[in-house]
């Protein structure tokens, strides 16, 4: 007999396996489901760019076959998750949102793939995103647009703006982004939900598609702080595969972490709260300190001067970085090659195969590393780096957690900011520290402005995720924000 169906649409990670565990119903149903919500649905959203359910459904027959036999069942045992495109699914095309690898097909899966199978999960798709993760909107895609489930005249944020709209309509209780400055918070925050940045090295980028490497992290979406913590848990750890990841000596469990703000120190940083910035968004962010304060939290006053120059920082070390890894897809080691002579087929293939985006800043960071101004440039960015990361060491001796707006503005129109890129760029002010000291960072619901979702970033010293999970759980324990959700048309 086939088991009945449940409304998986905006069901959590934990409701859907314990459902599944608990026999209420089968894995197989529930990826039915969500396939087909995606196929009747998406058309609005566009935030795949592939499923693979003949695989998806045969990996939920596996899990109800495991219920079967009686075995214990791994973390995400039947949990419907989507990959940005960035990520290798061994079998499966993997572009990163650019023509020039419209043909690549990924020969290994990713660590985090691995990881996400080996718990259990059900990978159903691969999610749109801006090309090569350049990008605040996710418009620079080569093949389609993204729209705010909120307001589908809206961006949903960039660049996984793909994975955020899956989880934000639904369709998903989870889904991977990758965060070089923001790309995982920025739309978690013009979306209304849950987008975690761990700490630099928490996670394997083995099998990611690198834009910057010093900055990457593979980072979840979902639209509770559980279920981000969980997905955390499955993907996290060090892997040899990867140099730059690193050995754990504490491990996430949600189970395990204990919400409470009384007698947490929050540091507010008066530069969070730049002239400029929407004031709705502005009182909305000051709503939510205050309920902090009200649930027990100190909140303290403090400064970090150098973050008005973490934004021009980073987009001097980041195109230098996504200019030397942009090297690699010429058409012969990777890429579409272009018929006609060497010199030819270089130009053709790189010409055709890049946007604009990407040309932007393959040509800033050659700029950049040129002879002439490496040391003008590159060199003093590195010494800003090292200077801000001291600087915020400073500030997590006197605090717990810093906190503030994740965006200075609601999402934009579509269209609005897509020929100013320095518009564009601004939009990831608040976010794009976190990435250029490696700390973790937490975007969750707060509130809305003009009708949209705000969202309240949490910073916590590297390594520290437990700290900063416990008090975003405390804050969203408090509120009815992450409950919230797009009206289904």
């Amino acid at each position: 007999m086939t088991k009945p169906s449940m409304n998986t649409r905006f069901a959590t990670a934990f409701e859907i396996r314990a459902a599944i565990a608990n026999k209420a119903v089968t894995a197989e149903v529930v990826t039915r489901d969500v396939l087909k919500t995606i196929r009747e649905e998406d058309g609005n959203i566009g935030a795949f760019l592939e499923t693979f359910d003949d695989e998806a459904i045969a990996s939920a027959k596996a899990i109800d076959e495991m219920i079967a036999r009686g075995e214990e069942l791994p973390r995400l045992a039947g949990v419907p998750v989507a990959l940005k495109d960035n990520m290798l699914v061994k079998g499966h095309r993997a572009t990163s949102g650019s023509r020039i690898l419209k043909d690549y097909v990924a020969p290994y899966d990713a660590t985090v793939v691995a990881r996400l199978k080996a718990a259990g999960a059900i990978i159903v798709g691969r999610t749109n995103m801006d090309e090569f993760a350049m990008g605040s909107s996710t418009e620079t895609s080569a093949w389609q647009k993204t729209f705010n489930p909120w307001d589908t005249s809206r961006i949903p944020g960039g660049s996984s703006g793909g994975s955020c709209a899956a989880v934000a309509a639904g369709f998903v209780p989870i889904a991977l982004g990758s965060d070089t400055g923001g790309s995982v918070r920025q739309p978690a925050a013009l979306c209304g939900i849950v987008g975690l940045k761990p700490s630099y090295g928490r996670v394997s980028r083995y099998g990611l598609m690198a834009l910057a490497s010093s900055f990457d992290q593979i980072a979840p979406f979902a639209r509770t702080v559980a279920d981000a913590a969980l997905a955390l848990e499955v993907i996290e750890g060090e892997d040899e595969r990867d140099a730059t990841s690193v050995s754990l000596s504490e491990t996430t469990v949600p189970e395990l972490m204990s919400p409470t703000l009384k007698g947490v120190k929050v540091g507010v940083p008066k530069e969070f709260f730049i002239d400029g910035m929407d004031e709705d968004v502005r009182s909305t962010v000051l709503a939510a300190l205050e309920t902090m304060r009200e649930q027990g939290a100190e909140i303290v006053d403090i400064s970090l001067p150098l973050l008005k120059v973490a934004l021009p920082a980073y987009y001097i070390i980041q195109p230098a970085e996504a200019c030397s890894n942009l090297g690699r897809f010429d058409g012969m080691r990777y890429g579409t090659r272009a018929p006609g002579s060497l010199e030819a087929s270089y130009l053709e293939a790189r010409g055709e195969g890049f946007g604009r985006e990407a040309k932007r800043r393959i040509m800033l960071g050659a700029f950049i590393l040129s002879a002439g101004y490496v040391d003008a440039y590159y060199k003093k960015a590195l010494a800003v780096r090292a200077a801000l990361k001291t600087q915020f060491d400073n500030a997590f001796k006197e605090v717990d957690v810093i906190v503030g707006p994740t965006s200075p503005v609601v999402a934009w129109k579509v269209g609005e900011k897509f020929d100013d890129p320095m518009a564009m760029y601004l939009a990831d002010v608040f976010t794009v520290a976190t990435n250029v000291i490696g700390i973790a960072g937490i975007s969750i619901p707060c509130g809305f402005a003009h009708g949209l979702p705000v969202g309240l970033q949490i910073q916590a010293n590297h390594l520290e995720e437990g700290k900063m999970i416990s008090v975003a759980a405390a804050y969203e324990a408090a509120t009815q924000w992450h409950e919230q959700v797009p009206v289904q048309k």
